[in-house]
């Protein structure tokens, strides 16, 4: 049964590095993906975090409750694999245009009234 949550939170690493952009074990990536994951799931990855080195002990495994460790498995896999990756490409491309244009049109702006005021019609 741990050998399944191993396997889990490899995929859910593989994941975060491709649809997250983030890269490291699971405590480094969801560190890295935090202000892009929603409160709830990052929390849920916490949990897994702490649950770790518990789960490499077999004794101390016992005192898990793999059942919701598995929900939050379940849970984390889900939203990281409702990212579109396009769309957050296209995001960030249009968000640098959007910075462009608005200080091309401030600085055109300013040339205008600089011109204005010094008399140039």
């Amino acid at each position: 049964m741990a050998q399944d949550i191993f396997a889990d939170i490899e995929e859910l690493q593989e994941l975060l590095n491709s649809r997250a952009e983030v890269s490291g074990d699971l405590a480094t990536a969801l560190g890295k993906a935090r202000r892009h994951l929603p409160r709830r799931i990052y929390k849920q990855g916490q949990r897994l975090v702490q649950a770790l080195p518990l789960l490499e002990h077999p004794k101390l495994r016992m005192t898990l409750d793999e059942a919701a460790l598995k929900g939050a498995v379940r849970e984390l896999k889900s939203h990281l694999k409702a990212i579109d990756t396009a769309d957050r490409r296209k995001g960030r491309i249009l968000e640098v245009l959007g910075g462009v244009v608005f200080s091309l049109l401030v600085v055109f702006t300013l040339l205008i009234v600089v011109l204005r005021w010094r008399g140039f019609n």
